[in-house]
């Protein structure tokens, strides 16, 4: 890859073989990612994600499969968000939860929620089961600019947000929450969380990752709305 307006290097990208695809049935995948030998700089992972990429673990990735274009990158512009009645009453309902960021995450707390999570909502995908050694790879392995944002209720742990701290926004890379608290509505208060965040902070965009039309897991991220959506290499907005 050659994009001296973005980054004034040269980087290797590397291309998987074609596998099962882990959204879309009788699809086949495929993903480009940067040469692990390269170190994720804030700086590289911001101009990448600008680009479509994204991180996981230590790996920025894009999905570049031959027959399909589904999976399509999206941002939130935070200063246009206003909750509606919905995330209002979703906000209220946890107005009793405390946050603390972290710049690591220690101990064994985070990986039995993590584990928890993993068994109880994607027990059929292909993180499933969880391990501590997954838990290092995908979770603790992090880049410059990396934050855990841990979300207790009377000091235990109920959620965390992997979250990192880009040029122009936050990057929502992962959030795993305490399943059994589905009243709550983690994963949306999670995200209205990084929101306020980003605006504290003075960032543009919360980062949401792929959107995938008509994919159940991926439906979430269209309610939060005006969303950008990156459409053959622009940033378009959708109200």
């Amino acid at each position: 890859m050659n994009s001296k307006s973005k980054i004034n290097e040269t980087i290797k990208l590397f291309r998987t073989a074609a596998h099962p695809c882990s959204y879309k049935e009788d699809e086949t995948a495929a993903t480009v990612f940067v040469d692990p030998e390269l170190s994720i700089t804030q700086h590289l992972n911001s101009r990448l994600t600008e680009l479509g990429y994204r991180r996981s673990g230590a790996h920025l990735y894009r999905p570049d499969c031959e027959h399909c274009r589904a999976c399509i990158s999206c941002r939130l512009p935070v200063a246009q968000f206003r909750r509606g009645k919905r995330f209002q009453r979703i906000w209220n309902r946890n107005k009793d939860v405390r946050v603390e960021e972290r710049s690591e995450l220690s101990g064994d707390e985070a990986y039995f929620l993590y584990q928890e999570y993993i068994e109880k909502r994607h027990s059929d995908g292909d993180m499933y089961p969880a391990t501590p050694e997954q838990f290092d790879a995908f979770i603790r392995s992090n880049a410059e600019g990396a934050q855990y944002y841990c979300f207790t209720i009377e000091e235990k742990l109920i959620a965390v947000g992997v979250s990192d701290v880009l040029d122009s926004g936050l990057s929502a890379v992962y959030t795993f929450f305490d399943p059994e608290l589905e009243k709550r509505s983690l994963g949306n208060f999670v995200i209205l969380w990084q929101i306020e965040r980003a605006r504290s902070l003075g960032l543009d965009y919360l980062y949401l990752g792929y959107w995938i039309k008509d994919c159940t897991k991926m439906e979430y991220k269209s309610t939060f709305r005006p969303l950008e959506m990156l459409i053959k290499g622009k940033w378009v907005l959708v109200k």
